[in-house]
């Protein structure tokens, strides 16, 4: 009798792991709990050999501070226009399990993540990472530091030869000191001081900001 259940357990067995096999791409559209994957994709950014500049961002867009729920992200926005007028190559950071839409519930999640210092999995990579001297890097500030996913990114490359411009947006924070933790999560870049915009005016007039977007362009020498 031991051996029969024995055999029908180890058939149980085999038949949960054929079940299970077969992985599932992550969707890009937000959910409200996690997705599993077993893939990351490969982002291929056009660059090329010489010091070209990657503006790389994180983003969210959904319900966000004091601007309601938006399609795009402050920072995004932000990023778009700095993009458009310095002709660098952009990349966004893309978690491979999305932020849920609703404000409180991300507020919870990013909060989370902060105290357990996680570093969310991104979903693509920059393949011609060597292309590039200049990285413009755009975030937004969650609970007064960088989103924990952009510590991810951070870790992941090697920013040896490198200088970081960084930007962000902002409910009232400024730059939160968020240039000097890059500076010690990635000492072998040069990082230079950051900017810092109102989300709310970001989103609502940014026209009101775009002065202010050009003089810090125009100080670094990516505009005339």
């Amino acid at each position: 009798m031991n051996m029969k259940k024995t055999v029908i357990a180890f058939i149980s067995s085999l038949l949960v792991l054929c079940g299970c096999s077969a992985s599932q791409p992550a969707s890009e559209e937000p959910v409200s709990g996690p997705e599993e994957t077993t893939e990351t994709e490969e982002t291929a950014v056009p660059g090329e050999a010489g010091g070209k500049e990657l503006l790389v961002y994180f983003s969210r867009a959904g319900e966000n501070w004091d601007v309601g729920v938006v399609e795009k992200g402050n920072t995004r926005i932000a990023a778009e226009y700095i993009a458009e007028k310095t002709g660098a190559d952009v990349f966004e950071i893309i978690p491979v399990v999305p932020y849920p839409e609703n404000y409180n519930e991300t507020l919870a999640i990013a909060q989370e993540e902060k105290d357990n210092q996680a570093r969310p999995e991104i979903k693509n990579v920059v393949v011609n990472w060597g292309s590039y001297e200049t990285i413009i890097l755009g975030y937004p500030i969650w609970h007064g530091d960088l989103p924990m996913i952009v510590y991810a990114f951070l870790e992941s490359y090697d920013f040896t030869g490198k200088t970081v411009y960084p930007f962000n947006t902002h409910g009232g924070s400024g730059l939160a000191g968020t240039p000097d933790k890059i500076r010690a999560v990635i000492p072998e870049a040069d990082v230079r001081d950051g900017l810092a915009l109102t989300g709310k005016t970001v989103q609502n007039d940014f026209g009101s900001v775009q002065p202010e977007i050009d003089a810090w362009m125009h100080d670094n020498n990516f505009i005339p």
